[in-house]
């Protein structure tokens, strides 16, 4: 009584406020230790004794809990329901790494101290050789000494540098259980499991064959048979025509059977035993040969032969088997005649039957041992089976991030094969030779797009002509590429020699952005030899070409030796590329017709210009065409191309270094400067492009003749007088790969001519000042009147002026169009010059050509990587390298250079993306002022940001592989994470910069996790790592961690719902920064930072911020080392030397909490999820399982020890769930689930429903299964709460009696629960730290469930046997009594429904149901649902059963198999998972559950949940060993079934009758065996006498199982029959007592039954012909009362069934009139029968009953009559039948009266206070409709 006062202290208090309290008197403890010692104190005084129970009841802070009140003060309506939101009590982790210290010697001597202690070197800097594409570097070698501004040495040393990346040795187990590494090997194949579900329903079984034995008399044929009812006269047209068939079954016996037609392999109608038969007689009264056989109930068969042959035959045959079985039984009565004996005599044989039977239980305990053996093969992982596992989740799976590469657009081949004219001949002098084209040609190729307008790629240049024709030029070659002669041009260049480069015929172009408006375009020039339009005439006309062939060759020849170096422009073609914006290839499209080139529209942009028409054939038929060809074909690259090089010449990976091997040049795209397109880079490339534009000299003065103009370009590095071009600028084919100068293309007659000449030059890697492009213009003079040999070199060209530009300005490369003056001298020191205005100037005098003007236009094109145009950049490493070269650095000035780079340009920011953030990261490092480091920090939030538009993998790639923390130096230099968390602190302080202050919450992970890997990297370089952990970081960046905690956690919880992403993201990166933290800090501290966390959240928030919390939960919890930070070893005081002494917690008490801090926080954390709404409780759920899912497959604990130890951690769940064990506890999957066993209290109560609240307080039953209906069936019936709204009626009334209204009807049990059982549960329940104060009462969801119950499971499986046995040791009986209701409900949530019911479950969810309509129209009508099941499941039955991953419930048939696979698999071990616990329990608990001959609760419970098992779909693997548990429980615990009450011996009975009428052989022989060795134990119990109480319970149960309707007494079960029969025959040990002709009694008396009942099956349909049938069965068992019941009961159930309540009811009564009557003949109870007269007249039947055998084992008792007293009122209140209810009370209100049971007094006055109300309200309303009875009799 104590024990339950404590308990229900809090839940009475809960609701109470302090103020409410005081006022009615108690006393309100403000701390929970006084609240301890005051319980403590009440306890003691009760008991006298200590008592350890009460821990701590006070869970929340500011929530007092005080002694119970006397309920009487307060009428409920005064209770104040202030829900108190308070948040759990918290609870400061343990000190790990003084624990630690502390335990050392307990850890080290621990056999599992891996599982304690993180591994040594957890991590360890890597360092990755950087590789790239190209053979060697593409760093010059020279670069790194040449280089002396910043940004180019900083940009060469990020190419160059290898990649440093923080390696964690297990990060491969930090995720989630799907990454986990080598995961335990699934199993190939699932075993398949047979079930009897799954067998067919029309499965025509040779029934013959299957209940007969081979030999004995048999024999077939027609007869007519009549009508067996002996109420109805026999008349001729009552024969029927049936085919009887004659056989001998199993066990000797013979029977008849009759079918419809000559088919014996199906069931028969009906059967006849001959073993009841007396006689066989002729009857020729009613019809001609008719035979009748006579039985021993003196009923009788009449059958007619159709012949007076056939009669005798039939005759004769069944005289000859009643002549052979009656000599079998004399036999036998001979035999247990002699058997009679003495007591003493018994005494004496007593030892040899002992041992015989003894015997037969060792042969079956050894095939028990088999079972086990076997059961423990190839036992499956529970979690294995997992549909969660099973799914592949793609989810939470991170991008893989890879270090900075190359990367291209689409690349594709531009192979050139051949330029072909019209215009052909032979070049040789002696003619002989091939025919080629007349004179050489240049091809020039790149791409332009005309959507951009503009040209995306450098210039290719191709030389396609033929050996014989490039002689020609020979003697002009090595001027024209600036060589000093062609020797030097066997030079190599990185590595290939030169003249594998001299003629390129293939490029790889690359294209970031393809589209259709992309075209290839090809140049084409020749030697200078004057106008475009003259030159080009020969080539257009057609007609007579051999004699213009020879007079074009003879005149180019003599152009080529003069004027070889020079080049005119000639024609051009285009060809589109792409046909799409995928990229794919248009391979079919050719080179357009070649058009002349205009003079006037040479430019890109004149070219841009014709390509817009270029689809417009109108247009281009205008254009003059020259005839030839251009064969260039384009292909697709693959990846490992063979023998490129890339742009700088530098050979690419896969290079064959032969001289027969083409070489294959890659060419530089021309990138837009867009962010999203842009990459970082990361090869060295330094390429200026220079295109001259134009000269306008047409009033220039200074010189005569200026033409034929030709611009020379060169680059140099001086302006002295002797100063030399540099051999820099990319040569064309043909000549050397590097020269010093470069021709433009000459226009005959042009003083203003345009060009169109892209130079390609190679800069130097370090530029000044003085480096420059040098530009000389000559005069070409194309006169060839006179001899072209005689005039001398000068008269050919001369120069007509210079012009030059600086290559930098402001420290910047000059870019884009320059308009310059041109000068007609170059003195010594020209770069000097500088015009001060007013006609002044300094440096050398110049002669300007047309007064200084800016004549010649000239553009340049910037490609590299190591300079920038971007002048804030630049300004930024200036000022850091005047900083760094010792200058004062101020900190203001600082400061507006890194605001100036918030203008940075995107695409220059992601370019230098490396060297930028290291530069930035040196510079935090360095900070000497605040306002820097935020500065800096504000600068990265803002790269950071630009760079998640779609680029977020560069950063990425940049914190893993590029980031390197400063190296240190106590003197000078600050860390970068101690700098950068100082910082993030201001930022997420100042309020007024929030957009800053979002996009660092936004972009955290960036932040965080370069603090990590500056923590990892500054812990590592300065050794720290062989330092205690508390001793790593100094106390200061401990603090502002912490603060950076705190501050984030206000800005995740504000912000949810403004700025979920911020806030989301925010969550996540902080829980993967203090998940990492585990592997650097002090493990105690970042403990401390998780509490802080959590602190930030309360019971009842919004949905998201259970969101977040679980998010954070879940990724700290997928530590790699989550189970050594868990410390799973016991926490005693002093040294604990037996297992059984550890103080293992089973709920979640602070201690166990705090020293398993992440294991208790997650458990709380689900405990208090459960009271919230479904989807949080799914979150919550969620986490835990895939934790446990994760230890279960992680090959770090793999072994039995491992696993069990890891279980410790997770015994607190047993708790956890015993607190919502209601909630749990459902047992079907419908989605009302109104329990089996009936309530009998009127109202719950006083339920504590809370007005406006979610959450009522429970009401704990210890032993009724489902104490209370669904509550929502309850609201929605009774019409108090609406049918929509939260999962639990907020209301007050659920108190109305009208809860049992009209409409609701519930099966009735048999029982009503034990008042008894109502005490709530033993106090230390109710410790802890979980949950709030109110407890919620709906149930959970099937799928919240069935996680729970595997987790539950998966812990029982793992935990040894010793922790288990130490649990039931401490659990108080209610406990006990949940736990197995909670394997009682695992039973039922896994059992396994059959494939039928899978297939229709997925066939309503998709494609499924449309192809089933198709077929169903096709099918005949007669066709049903079964029969198409049954089509589907043939279908099914020949697919495989290997393991297919695509089965979240997919709609195939291949998943309906994988689907029943999978649940029959888990079906099947969570019935060998809770066999093992049972048989664990009854082996270790033998004493308690033997307590009153096994007649206590928990021994009835333990029996329920072994009776679950046979109750529910079991395999036939399963099955085996359920049986051998069974045969062990009533081997084990006789008394439970052969003494005192029969009910457990009855419901034995009934379940192993039930199974013997199994599909599955193997069942039924199981369940035979099992019924026999049932009977011989009840045999030797009774000192073997006899075995009465089987006996008369098998008939019970027979007769149970034909009301049940269960289709018994077909061949199946006369098969199991002949088994137990033969059993008894061969079991030597009782062949010489009355054992085996009781065993034949017995069976021939279910047959008698079996024939007895054999019309019920006709009227199963027939609810009133059903019910009169049993009723004249009930009466016909007057006698035996046990029998007389079960019919009761059976017509009761089938009226409940119908919903007649009235009928029902009035069964009820009978029943207890029945028992009543008995025991007023007993003596126990004072009136019989006739005190229900009042109820009904009758009851007189039950008078009648006679004390005959049937009696001699029957245990009725008082309790049993007050039970069946409480289930008639229920059955009265529900067919509303009030009036009669009183009549019912009379009887038990004396009775309670005498047992003082004042509660259970309480309560029937209660509900007789209902029912007058009802009363007066029904007769006030007249709202009952009671109907008039008539019992109708049928006769004929």
């Amino acid at each position: 009584a104590a024990a339950a006062a404590a308990a229900s202290a809090p839940s009475l208090c809960d609701s109470v406020g302090d103020a409410g309290r005081k006022s009615l008197g108690y006393k309100v403890c403000e701390t929970s230790s006084e609240w301890c010692e005051m319980m403590q104190g009440r306890v003691n005084r009760l008991f006298k004794k200590d008592l350890h129970v009460v821990e701590t009841m006070q869970r929340y802070k500011g929530a007092a809990c005080d002694p119970e009140p006397d309920v009487g003060q307060t009428p409920l309506s005064e209770v104040t329901d202030k829900t108190l939101d308070a948040k759990p009590k918290d609870i400061e982790p343990i000190d790990y790494e003084n624990v630690l210290l502390q335990k050392k010697a307990q850890i080290i001597s621990d056999p599992l101290r891996d599982m304690l202690l993180f591994p040594n070197e957890d991590f360890q800097i890597k360092i990755l050789k950087r590789h790239g594409r190209t053979l060697c570097s593409t760093v010059p070698e020279n670069a790194r000494r040449e280089a002396q501004s910043l940004l180019v040495t900083e940009c060469i040393k990020t190419y160059n540098s290898d990649w440093h990346l923080i390696h964690y040795r297990y990060e491969d187990y930090s995720g989630d259980f799907r990454k986990l590494p080598n995961k335990s090997p699934r199993p190939e194949k699932l075993p398949v499991h047979v079930f009897e579900v799954d067998e067919d329903v029309d499965k025509d079984e040779d029934t013959a064959s299957l209940g007969s034995q081979k030999g004995g008399i048999t024999k077939q044929g027609w007869l007519h048979k009549g009508n067996m009812n002996s109420a109805i006269s026999v008349t001729m047209r009552s024969f029927k025509r049936r085919f009887f068939h004659l056989t001998q079954l199993g066990d000797g016996s013979y029977i008849l059977n009759f079918y419809k037609d000559e088919k014996i392999s199906k069931e028969p109608k009906g059967s006849i035993f001959l073993d009841s038969c007396m006689g066989v007689v002729q009857n020729n009264k009613i019809r001609r040969y008719a035979f009748e056989l006579k039985m021993q109930d003196k009923s009788s068969y009449l059958l007619a032969a159709d012949s007076d042959l056939e009669m005798e035959e039939w005759i004769g045959s069944l005289n000859k088997i009643l002549q052979s079985t009656f000599e079998a039984a004399m036999q036998e009565k001979r035999n247990g005649d002699s058997l009679e004996i003495s007591d003493d005599e018994l005494q004496m044989g007593k030892t040899e039957h002992v041992t015989s039977w003894e015997s037969m239980h060792y042969e079956l305990t050894k095939s028990t041992r088999e079972i086990e053996a076997k059961k423990n093969e190839g036992r499956l992982k529970l979690f294995m089976l997992d549909a969660d596992s099973q799914k592949l989740d793609f989810s939470s799976i991170e991008p893989d991030v890879k270090p900075f590469e190359e990367k291209f657009g689409m690349r594709f081949l531009v192979k050139c094969n051949d330029l072909f004219f019209n215009l052909q001949s032979c070049v040789a002098e002696n003619e002989e030779g091939p025919t080629t084209n007349v004179e050489p040609f240049f091809v020039t190729l790149a791409l332009f797009d005309i959507k951009d307008n503009r040209k995306i790629s450098a210039d290719f240049h191709v030389d396609l002509n033929h050996p014989s024709v490039r002689y020609m030029l020979s003697n002009s070659t090595a001027t024209m590429n600036g060589c000093e002669g062609l020797a030097s041009a066997q030079k190599s260049i990185n590595g290939i020699p030169e003249s594998l480069l001299q003629y390129p015929k293939q490029g790889i172009f690359s294209v970031s952005c393809p589209h259709q408006d992309i075209f290839l375009v090809a140049r084409v020039e020749k030697v200078l030899q004057g106008g475009i339009t003259q030159c080009a005439e020969p080539y257009m006309k057609s007609s007579d070409s051999a004699k213009v062939a020879q007079k074009v060759l003879k005149n180019a020849k003599q152009m080529c030796s003069r004027l070889g170096q020079y080049r005119m422009p000639f024609a051009w073609a285009a060809r589109p590329i792409f046909k799409d914006t995928q990229g794919t290839l248009d391979k079919n499209a050719r080179f357009s017709t070649l058009y002349r080139q205009d003079s006037n529209k040479l430019s890109n942009e004149d070219l841009l210009k014709l390509l817009l028409d270029f689809r417009k054939p109108e247009k281009m038929s205008k254009l003059p065409v020259i005839l030839g060809n251009l064969d260039i074909t384009i292909d697709n690259v693959t990846p490992d191309f063979p023998s490129c090089v890339n742009s700088s010449y530098i050979p690419v990976k896969h290079f064959e270094n032969s001289s027969k091997v083409l070489v294959t040049h890659e060419v530089e795209e021309f990138f837009p400067c867009i962010a999203k397109l842009s990459q970082p880079f990361t090869i060295y490339n330094n390429h200026l492009y220079v295109y001259p534009k134009h000269l306008k000299y047409d009033s220039q003065k200074s010189f005569a003749k200026a033409r034929n103009i030709a611009v020379c370009l060169e680059f140099r590095d001086s302006d002295e007088e002797d100063a030399q071009p540099l051999r820099c600028i990319y040569g064309r084919p043909g000549g050397a790969v590097f020269t010093k100068w470069a021709f433009s293309v000459v226009l005959h007659h042009h003083h203003n001519p345009e060009f169109y000449d892209e130079v390609k030059v190679e800069l130097p890697t370090q530029l000044h000042e003085k480096h420059h492009l040098l530009f000389t213009f000559y005069h070409v003079s194309c006169d060839n009147t006179s001899k072209g040999t005689t005039k001398k070199k000068e008269s050919i060209e001369s120069q007509v002026g210079y012009a030059w530009l600086p290559i930098l300005k402001d420290g910047r490369v000059v870019t884009n169009d320059n308009q310059i003056s041109v000068s007609a001298n170059l003195p010594v020191g020209y770069l000097s010059y500088l015009e001060l205005g007013m006609g002044k100037h300094t440096g050398p005098e110049i002669k300007w050509v047309d007064g200084a003007k800016h004549i010649f236009k000239v553009a340049t094109h910037l490609v590299s990587t190591v300079y920038t145009q971007d002048q804030h950049l630049n300004n930024f490493f200036q000022y850091c390298q005047k900083c760094d070269s010792g200058a004062q650095a101020s900190g203001s000035e600082l400061v507006k250079f890194l605001k100036s780079l918030h203008a940075m340009e995107g695409h220059v920011m992601i370019n230098f993306l490396p060297t930028i953030l290291n530069q930035l990261f040196r510079v935090l490092a360095r900070a000497s002022h605040e306002e820097v480091a935020i500065n800096v920090t504000r600068v990265l939030v803002h790269i950071v940001s630009q760079c998640h538009e779609g680029l977020e993998q560069y950063l990425r790639s940049y914190i893993k592989f590029v980031f390197k923390t400063e190296p240190w130096n106590s003197s000078k230099c600050k860390t970068v994470h101690e700098e950068l968390t100082k910082s993030m602190t201001v930022l997420l302080k100042t309020t007024a910069d929030f957009l800053t202050c979002n996009k660092l919450l936004k972009y955290s992970w960036f932040f965080l996790e370069a603090l990590i890997k500056s923590m990892a990297q500054h812990l590592i370089e300065t050794s720290k790592l062989k330092l205690f952990r508390n001793q790593r970081f100094p106390a200061s960046y401990q603090h502002t961690v912490e603060t950076l905690v705190n501050l984030i956690m206000p800005h995740i919880t504000q912000k949810y719902k403004d700025k979920p992403e911020e806030a989301r993201n925010a969550n996540h990166s902080l829980a993967v920064f203090i998940k990492r933290c585990f592997s650097l800090m002090d493990r105690g501290f970042v403990f401390k930072q998780i509490n802080n966390y959590i602190k930030w959240f309360s019971p009842g928030n919004p949905k998201t911020l259970f969101e977040l919390k679980f998010e954070f939960l879940r990724v700290i919890c997928n530590h790699e080392h989550f189970i050594p930070l868990n410390l799973p070893m016991p926490f005693g005081k002093g040294r604990v030397q037996r297992y059984q002494d550890l103080q293992l917690d089973f709920t979640l008490s602070d201690d166990f909490c705090k020293n398993h801090f992440l294991v208790g926080l997650l458990v709380r954390e689900v405990g208090s999820a459960l009271q919230e709404y479904r989807d949080v409780r799914q979150m919550a759920i969620s986490v835990l399982k895939s934790l446990m899912i994760k230890h279960t497959f992680d090959d770090r604990y793999t072994a039995k020890s491992q696993q069990a130890r890891i279980a410790t951690l997770y015994l607190p769940l047993f708790g956890l769930l015993l607190d919502n064990v209601q909630r749990i506890n459902v047992k079907d999957s419908s989605p009302f689930p109104i329990n089996q066993s009936t309530n009998g209290r009127k109202e719950d109560t006083l339920l504590g429903f809370q007005t406006g609240t979610t959450t009522t307080t429970p009401q704990r039953s210890g032993n009724s299964l489902d104490n209370s209906i669904h509550r929502d069936v309850f609201g929605v019936i009774s019409g108090t709460a609406s049918p929509h709204g939260s999962s639990t009626p907020s209301i007050n009334a659920v108190r109305h009696a009208d809860s049992r209204g009209s409409l609701i009807s519930t099966d009735s049990g048999t029982s009503l629960p034990e008042r008894s059982a109502e005490k709530s549960n033993s106090l230390d329940k109710n410790h802890g730290c979980v949950g709030s104060c109110v407890m919620r009462c709906d149930k959970l969801e099937q799928l919240e469930i069935r996680s729970l119950l595997m987790c539950f499971l998966h812990v029982l499986k793992s935990m040894s046997d010793d922790a288990l046995i130490t649990y039931w040791n401490k659990a108080a009986t209610p406990e006990m009594m949940d736990f197995f209701t909670i394997l009682e409900v695992c039973l039922h949530q896994f059992r396994y429904m059959g494939k039928r019911y899978i297939a229709r479950n997925q066939e309503g969810l998709g494609p499924m149901s449309i192809t089933h309509e198709k077929r169903a129209q096709t099918l005949p009508v007669s066709r049903n649902r079964a029969g198409m099941m049954h089509a589907r499941l043939q279908q099914l039955s020949s697919l495989d059963n290997s393991y297919t991953f695509n089965h979240s419930y997919g709609h195939s048939d291949a998943d309906v198999i994988h689907q029943s696979l999978l649940e029959a698999n888990i079906a099947t071990e969570v019935c060998l998972t809770v066999q093992d616990i049972m048989s664990l329990f009854t082996h270790v608990f033998k004493g308690q559950l033997l307590a009153e001959h096994g007649h206590n609760a928990l021994m009835k419970k333990v029996f329920d949940v072994h009776l679950c098992f046979v109750r529910i779909n079991q395999s036939e693997t399963a099955l085996k060993s359920v049986f051998a548990a069974l045969r062990n429980l009533v081997y084990k615990f006789p008394s439970m079934f052969f003494e005192g009450r029969a009910d457990m011996c009855a419901a034995m009975c009934y379940e192993i009758l039930k199974s013997c009428n199994s599909k599955l052989s193997t069942i039924r022989g199981d369940a035979s065996t099992l019924l026999y060795f049932l009977m011989r134990n009840n045999f030797e119990w009774t000192r073997r006498r006899s075995f009465v109480r089987t006996h008369l319970q098998v008939i019970i149960a027979v007769s149970q199982l034909i009301a049940d309707v269960i289709g018994i007494g077909g061949t199946r079960f006369q098969q199991s029959l002949a088994i137990i029969n033969n059993c008894a025959n061969s079991d030597r040990a009782v062949k010489c007592t009355g054992f085996p002709s009781e065993v034949k009694d017995l069976t021939k008396r279910i047959r008698t039954v079996l024939m007895a009942t054999a019309q019920m099956k006709e009227h199963e349909n027939d609810p009133e012909m059903l019910v009169d049938l049993q009723y004249s069965l009930a009466k016909s068992y007057a006698s035996t009362p046990e029998l007389r019941k079960t019919w009761l009961d059976s017509m009761a159930k089938i009226h409940v069934k119908n919903g007649d309540l009235s009928e029902a009811a009035m069964c009820y009564v009978h029943v207890a009139a029945l028992v009543a009557e008995y025991l007023r003949r007993k003596g126990i109870f004072k009136q019989g029968c006739s005190a229900f007269k009042v109820i009904t007249p009758n009851i007189d039947e039950e008078a009648a009953m006679m004390e005959d055998g049937g009696m001699q084992d029957v245990h009725y008792n008082e309790d049993v009559l007050m039970e069946l007293l409480e289930q008639c009122a229920d059955g009265l209140w529900k067919a509303e039948r009030y009036e009669l209810i009183t009549n019912v009370y009379k009887l038990i209100i004396p009775v309670y009266e005498e047992r003082q049971e004042f509660e259970k007094l309480a309560h029937l006055y209660e509900t007789l206070h209902q029912a007058y109300k009802k009363i007066a309200e029904v007769t006030h309303t007249g709202k009952r409709l009671l109907g008039t009875y008539f019992r109708v009799g049928f006769f004929g």
